[in-house]
């Protein structure tokens, strides 16, 4: 059973084990104060940053940050969903589907025209998962 539910105070600890992983899976330290105001974000009803976690058993094994904004082509905001991560133990056990489903019921409930993210080209066991959850689109990302 996997129970999908906004993160909690008392939760810092595990989401910080999920986080680390998250950010060594691609590559990409952060200075802990981003961490920090990440997680305060996260546990801030106002802030524009929204997390989910997923709990099996006690222990959470996955988690997802999306925020909503708005879009010059629709009249309703997009939700962008940021991050996803699922504890390499539990992967194959429907953890991420459910939390890309939680974020879709989150998208639905505050009215969002759509909701993308955005993956590596290598992370094909991820992939193969949003093949059955999305639409691909042929966007290219650019950054400076």
């Amino acid at each position: 059973m996997i129970e999908i539910r906004p993160p909690a105070s008392g939760d810092r600890s595990q989401w910080n084990t999920l986080w680390a992983g998250y950010l060594r899976f691609y590559r990409h330290p952060l200075p802990a104060e981003v961490t920090e105001a990440t997680w305060a974000r996260l546990l801030d009803p106002r802030a524009p940053l929204h997390g989910l976690v997923a709990g099996r058993a006690g222990a959470l094994v996955g988690l997802v940050h999306y925020q909503f904004h708005p879009s010059t082509w629709s009249l309703r905001d997009y939700c962008y969903l940021e991050d996803l991560y699922v504890d390499p133990a539990a992967r194959g056990g429907g953890v991420g589907r459910a939390l890309i489903h939680g974020v879709y019921a989150q998208a639905d409930r505050a009215g969002a025209a759509t909701v993308y993210w955005l993956t590596q080209e290598f992370n094909a066991e991820a992939r193969a998962l949003y093949d059955t959850l999305a639409r691909r689109t042929s966007f290219i990302r650019y950054e400076r």
